[in-house]
């Protein structure tokens, strides 16, 4: 209440100013109004400290997610006695922080996670500490800021009730900062309005016309005017929480210090105005408070940490940055004091910092591929829909969609975009126009037709579509095919015989019975125009530029590449008749079939058997373009009928490193993983002891004699010589069964080899193989076991002689 009595004193005092009051009052009116204004500020306290306001609960921003706590770490539930002492350390800074400055907003150092455990503040924002963190680790001198941005900047629609230029609430920002009224401001009388009634009615005349523009624009669809003038007045300027990266200057060759927002990647400048204050930076060893004022946003600010006046460090340490001194003030020499105190600089003050309580982030391979929570993320834009999804999630292989829409209700659509991976078509994107029906289809190298990409309305043939291909992977040169109902234009590259150009005109179908529709019943072609590149081995006079072939004309025109010193180019035209001579066989050449025109007549060409024999090798010509172009036919008739297939089966193709996709490759892993178990059963078989069945016999617990050792070596020996034997004679008893049934078969086909079928015969002679390599393979097991059973016998009886707990008692009797 003092301060609200100084104001009205001076209220008082600045009334009397603007007045000109400068003769005083008498003593008695003085002291009078000062009783009345005591008063009156008496009852105006006495009414405020009867009045009880209300402090509704803020709401939450955020939505609270289920955590069960029960299954979180320990290091999330309590805190290691060097984590209470860090928490009383900044409990302490805290306080004696919110004791000098009264003013700015408490500092959020120690909030609590899910369990309730408070925390230091490098945790919350995990954006910014990730790459604040990754830049430290590569050397750069990085730092998390905890400060306020402008609403473009901010992805969060976090707001503290604070005014980050003053730092101080906004509630006192309003009502303390606001000037009060005047006391007599009632009595004075508001000037008058010297405006012009015709520019107001002009003014009304002009916001009618914009309103009606603006509103025919929403009709239309196009209201994004009226957004952007929504926009540019932000109700919650200054208030908005946000968190980002500082990048100081010196280490990695940074040549100034800049700001990356952690939500774009973007990097900024500190003079940029999205960035309108900060309140206090941190990295993994310090914390600092901005004590610098930010009514001109971040632009004004020193980044020196080192220095005290400016930043306020939460620790103290050698790992502080120093402050940077002029030359002025470092020119001074070290006096008496300073080289006694320099050994106790020295000392180490640095405080031990805490492990990290979070635990190490761990992804699967399985959850990285995923991406998203069950694979599939959809984002909502303005007119527009985002559908992304996992590689292999899909069967044909879509990953990604863009769908743009006419209307901002998003239920008329213009255009589809998809995106597809590990297609074995080679598909990778389709573009689909729902307005013009036009669909494209881009292709990656490798597909069998060479196909790079494909424009179509319908996939039926003969109907507009574009084919372009990939040149390299083709033989014929081909870049690019066109095909219309009546035409196909074809554009090559690279051929032999230099051709560029052929066009393809075609007449109405024939219409006649066909089973296989297109292929049977091809179109007739009426013209074909093919162009050609320049062949420097070839004089221009020589070197066929175009020619064209009217087939239900029976013409054909040629045209020469013009030469560098003509500004014209030789022409030719040949008039193919049916006539013969009279016995029909041979064609009667006349001078009048050969048209011409030559830039430098030359004589040979005017013989009627050089023109024969041209027009004879352009009839030929003409059946092989003829051949061709129908040849091109069938090709998109193939690469129709194969697309369909494509789409139908959408096949994806599975990398061999990709065991669990790849069927061989499983197989294969799991045939392996057989073997390894079966040698690990071989092993362990292999590391039974042999003694247990023996040692079984005797009491438990109880010493082994000397005799007991001697009865056991022998019971062992004597056990497995019996089952050497055992194993000789199954072998030999299992020959003998062989070799009877050989001879009792041997015995029938002798008997009925009179009367046997050739069926009969080559069953016999299968048999007769399949018993006598049976007989050979017990044979030489036999002879293998015989062979092995002494040294097998022998190996035993040295392990029993070498094993721990016989060897002390057989030594008596070695």
């Amino acid at each position: 209440m003092e301060v609200l009595k100084e104001k009205v004193e001076e209220e008082e005092e600045a009334e009397r100013a603007e007045r000109g009051e400068k003769m005083m009052r008498p003593m008695e009116v003085r002291k009078e109004e000062t009783i009345m204004t005591r008063e009156i500020v008496r009852d105006l306290e006495r009414k405020l400290l009867e009045i009880e306001v209300p402090i509704p609960e803020k709401p939450s921003t955020f939505t609270k997610d289920a955590i069960d706590i029960s299954k979180l770490p320990l290091s999330y539930q309590s805190n290691t006695p060097k984590e209470e002492h860090l928490l009383q350390v900044a409990d302490n800074f805290s306080r004696q922080y919110s004791h000098l400055c009264p003013d700015r907003v408490p500092l959020f150092l120690h909030p609590v996670n899910e369990c309730k455990v408070p925390y230091q503040e490098g945790n919350c924002f995990d954006f910014s500490t990730l790459l604040c963190s990754m830049l430290i680790g590569t050397g750069y001198d990085a730092y998390c800021v905890y400060g306020y941005g402008s609403r473009d900047l901010c992805h969060m629609d976090l707001t503290r009730e604070v005014c980050p230029l003053t730092m101080k609430p906004k509630e006192v920002v309003k009502e303390e900062e606001k000037a009060p009224p005047k006391k007599y401001a009632a009595a004075a009388e508001p000037p008058r309005g010297l405006t012009s009634r015709f520019e107001q009615a002009q003014e009304i005349k002009r916001q009618e016309a914009t309103k009606a523009e603006e509103d025919k624009r929403l009709k239309q669809g196009e209201g994004r005017l009226m957004e952007q003038e929504s926009a540019k007045t932000d109700p919650l300027h200054g208030l908005r929480v946000h968190s980002w990266v500082l990048v100081l200057s010196g280490k990695r060759e940074v040549p100034e210090s800049f700001f990356i927002d952690p939500f774009t990647a973007r990097s900024y400048s500190t003079q940029d105005d999205h960035f309108l204050g900060i309140e206090s930076l941190w990295n993994h060893k310090n914390y600092w408070v901005n004590m610098q004022d930010c009514w001109n946003c971040c632009k004004d600010l020193v980044f020196d940490l080192g220095d005290p006046v400016r930043w306020e460090c939460l620790l103290l340490g050698t790992d502080k940055p120093l402050l940077s001194l002029t030359e002025e003030e470092d020119d001074g020499t070290n006096d008496d004091d300073d080289v006694e105190n320099l050994g106790k600089e020295d000392e180490d003050k640095s405080f031990d910092m805490p492990c990290s309580w979070v635990e190490q982030i761990e992804i699967s391979p399985e959850a990285f591929e995923t991406r998203c929570p069950n694979g599939k993320k959809v984002i909502q834009y303005q007119r527009a829909r985002l559908e992304k999804w996992a590689p292999y999630l899909n069967n044909n292989g879509l990953v990604c969609r863009l769908t743009t829409y006419e209307d901002l209700e998003c239920t008329k659509t213009l255009e589809i975009k998809e995106w597809f991976q590990n297609r074995e078509d080679m598909l990778e994107l389709k573009h689909i126009n729902k307005v013009t029906g036009l669909n494209i289809d881009y292709f990656k190298p490798g597909h069998p037709q060479a196909l790079r990409v494909h424009s179509y309305t319908s996939m039926q043939p003969g109907m507009d579509r574009v084919m372009e291909f990939y040149e390299t992977a083709r033989v014929d040169g081909l870049i690019k095919r066109e095909e219309t109902p009546r035409t196909m234009t074809e554009y090559y590259q690279g051929r032999p015989d230099f051709l560029s150009y052929r066009h393809v005109s075609f007449g109405p179908r024939i219409k006649k019975l066909a089973l296989n529709g297109a292929e049977s019943n091809p179109r007739p072609m009426v013209k074909i125009t093919e162009r050609f590149f320049r062949n420097p081995a070839k004089p221009a006079d020589e070197d066929v530029a175009e020619r064209v072939f009217l087939i239900l004309d029976e013409r054909i025109q040629l045209r020469y590449h013009c030469r560098e010193d003509h500004i014209t180019a030789s022409k030719r035209e040949f008039l193919w008749r049916t006539k013969g001579d009279s016995k029909g066989n041979k064609i009667i050449m006349t001078p009048d079939m050969c048209l011409s025109f030559e830039v430098e007549p030359m004589e040979h060409t005017k013989k009627l058997l050089y023109q024969y024999e041209a027009m004879m090798k352009l009839k030929n010509e003409e059946k092989l373009s003829r051949r061709q172009a129908w040849e091109s036919e069938q090709e998109v008739l193939e690469i129709l009928k194969l697309r369909e297939e494509e789409e139908a089966a959408h096949a994806l193709t599975i990398s061999i490193y990709d065991t669990k996709r790849n069927k061989k490759s499983k197989e294969y892993r799991e045939a392996m993983e057989r073997v390894t178990h079966e040698e690990h059963l071989w092993q362990v078989e292999a590391q039974l002891d042999y003694l247990a069945p023996f040692l079984a016999q005797l009491p438990p617990g109880e010493k082994l004699t000397r005799w007991q050792a001697v009865r056991l070596k022998d019971e062992c020996l004597s056990d497995f010589k019996q089952r050497l034997i055992d194993k000789a004679n199954l072998i030999q008893a299992r020959f003998e069964k062989e070799t009877q049934e050989l001879q009792k078969q041997q015995q029938w086909y002798q008997e009925n080899q009179v009367t046997l079928t050739p069926e009969d015969e080559d069953l016999y002679l299968s048999y007769c193989s399949q018993a006598m390599f049976r007989i050979r393979i017990l044979e030489q097991r036999l002879n293998r076991h015989k062979e092995l059973a002494p040294l097998k016998y022998l190996a035993l009886e040295e392990k029993l002689n070498k094993d721990p707990r016989l060897v002390e008692l057989l030594k008596v009797f070695v």
